[in-house]
């Protein structure tokens, strides 16, 4: 469950960090009462998930799908620049967070009955 909870954050960061773009300095009301809301949920989604989840890469898993789905969500919907070594570069990116998934075999080992 640990694993879903941070996942979850992680997507949770790609919705307020759009959310903080289209605010525009907290002067949009509903962006701005959007962006709080997904960093409310964001956080607490990641406080749950470091409880079985060790903090290195928790972190960088959370800040990693964080990182290149706002990237992703930029060049799709924003008209920021995408370029050979901006896709790689996030290629490399998700294939790290895949990777500290998979190598991280503690987590999993240490969960107790009842404990999500």
């Amino acid at each position: 469950m640990a694993w879903f909870y941070l996942v979850l954050a992680g997507l949770s960061e790609i919705v307020w960090a759009f959310g903080l773009k289209e605010a525009h300095g907290f002067s949009r009301l509903g962006w701005s009462l959007l962006t709080i809301a997904f960093l409310i949920v964001s956080f607490y989604l990641f406080a749950r998930a470091m409880r079985k989840i060790p903090i290195g890469t928790a972190y960088a898993v959370f800040t990693g799908i964080g990182a290149a789905g706002t990237a992703i969500i930029g060049m799709v919907f924003l008209n920021e620049s995408a370029n050979l070594w901006k896709i790689i570069s996030l290629i490399v990116l998700v294939l790290g967070i895949i990777g500290l998934k998979l190598v991280d075999g503690g987590a999993k080992s240490n969960e107790k009955a009842g404990d999500a």
